[in-house]
């Protein structure tokens, strides 16, 4: 019940068919600085504060209606409520289908729910729009694990470590790495 609630609820606030998204805002410029300070960052603790801005770059919806779906959909996945993120993230990847951010979330709860073939082709698809960003890429490699495809994870993770070496999941590459020398 409460699915079709919110697929209702959605359905009535969508924009009229004449209404299309803006494009998202081009950030590349302020990525592309944000990447190098990230590659050179002295510590852990800068890389993280670095990471955060990137996260506000791609998070920056193309107007409110993509800003409304976004965040509806992020507060249900923090909730748990995954049908209703999706039902969100679907909204928003329809209204807006050249914003990333759109893609790499619905991936995110495609992953949550353990629908990794699901997941794959959403982070592939924010990474053709967003080749940078750095959140897809992780999400790609985690996601690479997951379908028991370590070798592809461990370039895309390498891939990722070279735009943001302070990323949490750099731990995972040697783990990845020691099992590509089993094979």
């Amino acid at each position: 019940m409460r699915y079709l609630t919110t697929c209702l609820c959605l359905l009535l606030s969508a924009p009229a068919a004449a209404d299309t998204c803006p494009a998202a805002p081009d950030h590349s410029s302020a990525l592309q600085e944000l990447t190098r300070a990230a590659q050179s960052a002295p510590d852990e603790a800068t890389g993280r504060q670095i990471s955060n801005q990137m996260w506000e770059l791609w998070l920056d919806a193309p107007d409110a209606r993509a800003k409304e779906l976004l965040t509806e959909g992020m507060a249900r996945r923090e909730s748990y409520d995954f049908e209703g993120a999706l039902v969100a993230f679907e909204a928003l990847v329809a209204y807006c289908p050249d914003y990333a951010e759109g893609y790499n979330q619905r991936a995110f709860v495609h992953y949550l729910r353990r629908d990794f073939a699901a997941a794959l082709p959403d982070l592939e698809e924010a990474l053709r729009i967003t080749p940078g960003h750095v959140a897809a890429l992780t999400g790609q490699a985690l996601t690479l694990v997951e379908l028991d495809r370590k070798a592809e994870a461990a370039l895309v993770l390498r891939r990722a470590l070279g735009l943001n070496p302070w990323l949490g999941e750099r731990h995972l590459l040697p783990v990845l790495e020691a099992e590509e020398e089993e094979l």
